[in-house]
């Protein structure tokens, strides 16, 4: 099956990022055939500077890289580099219903965040159902929140099908297992809008620091603790094993064990679990040589994709045949 996500260079990866989703698209990899891309044109609804939006797709692909994308697996590429999803996209755009648009939640949502309204947050939608169907994408995988997106692109791609015959595949959602919250250092859900974030590769003293201020409630070390409120609990659940979350959840109902304690232990399973991470992540840090190169294949294996794609579209909408 072939599968396709998308992740936009907005800024540092944290662990929400790859406990919410990214740890499931790289074991999607291992059984499907997967196509990935750095979605750049997306991020430049945002308007940031050229330098930053560079170095935010290079250090995203080394992110990935380090955390265990297999260039051999799956195609891998920055979105810009194949500039066929952005012809396709127009096309699509003349198919597309403004009412459609207008009643996608992700614009209100953003605008609602303090995003300055522009024609490409708008469209996102468009553009997005490009990426999906330019490369016959049967799965995609996507939090629940993110269903909607899915449905407008089937509904996009039907619409052109029903005019211009059977060209594009219709995409299903693969919404992902259910996972716990990652909170943030100040409780709320772990996002960079809140500015609550813990950086996938930030310095392991950072990390600690961070994870030392996480908010807690004001509960008494001897007391007993609802290890379900607990958002140090949350944390624990991401990386402890089994057996030893079970020994940490008697100990909150039991009382005696306070926060403290806990936090210490999650700060060494972090930096147990991500350590390998890390230190493959400073190895490109170093061969960044081999980075792009890697960039620069995936998008050639993934025009060639697109390009066939975009070849039917035309066909099918009269811009082919003149030759």
């Amino acid at each position: 099956m072939r599968v396709l996500s998308g992740i936009q260079p907005s800024g540092k990866l944290h662990i929400g990022n790859f406990f919410g989703a990214m740890r499931q698209h790289l074991q999607l990899q291992a059984d499907n055939e997967g196509f990935y891309f750095i979605a750049d044109y997306h991020a430049l609804t945002t308007n940031p500077q050229a330098d930053e939006l560079r170095q935010r797709c290079l250090d995203v692909a080394m992110d990935y890289l380090a955390l265990g994308l297999d260039p051999e697996k799956t195609v891998f590429w920055r979105q810009s580099d194949v500039p066929e999803v952005t012809e396709l996209a127009w096309i699509l755009s003349c198919v597309t219903p403004m009412g459609l648009l207008q009643r996608c939640t992700s614009y209100k949502d953003k605008v609602a965040q303090g995003l300055s309204p522009n024609h490409g947050l708008f469209a996102y939608p468009v553009l997005q159902a490009a990426d999906i169907v330019a490369f016959d994408s049967e799965c995609v995988p996507v939090g629940q929140d993110q269903k909607q997106h899915i449905e407008v692109t089937r509904d996009i791609a039907q619409r052109f099908n029903n005019m211009y015959g059977e060209v594009f595949v219709l995409p299903d959602e693969h919404i992902l297992e259910s996972v716990a919250v990652v909170p943030g250092v100040d409780g709320r859900k772990m996002s960079k809008s809140y500015d609550n974030t813990i950086e996938i590769f930030e310095p392991e003293n950072k990390v600690k620091k961070k994870v030392m201020r996480i908010k807690t409630d004001s509960t008494p070390v001897e007391e007993p603790k609802d290890p379900d409120q607990c958002s140090i609990f949350a944390m624990l659940k991401l990386v402890a094993e089994k057996d030893e979350l079970a020994e940490w959840r008697e100990k909150y109902e039991k009382g005696g064990t306070g926060y403290g304690t806990v936090k210490k232990r999650v700060v060494e399973l972090l930096h147990d679990y991500f350590r390998p991470y890390r230190n493959k992540r400073a190895e490109l840090e170093d061969n960044q040589d081999y980075v792009k190169k890697v960039l620069a294949d995936g998008a050639e294996r993934a025009r060639a994709v697109a390009r066939t794609t975009l070849d039917k579209v035309r066909d099918a909408v009269g811009m082919g045949g003149l030759d």
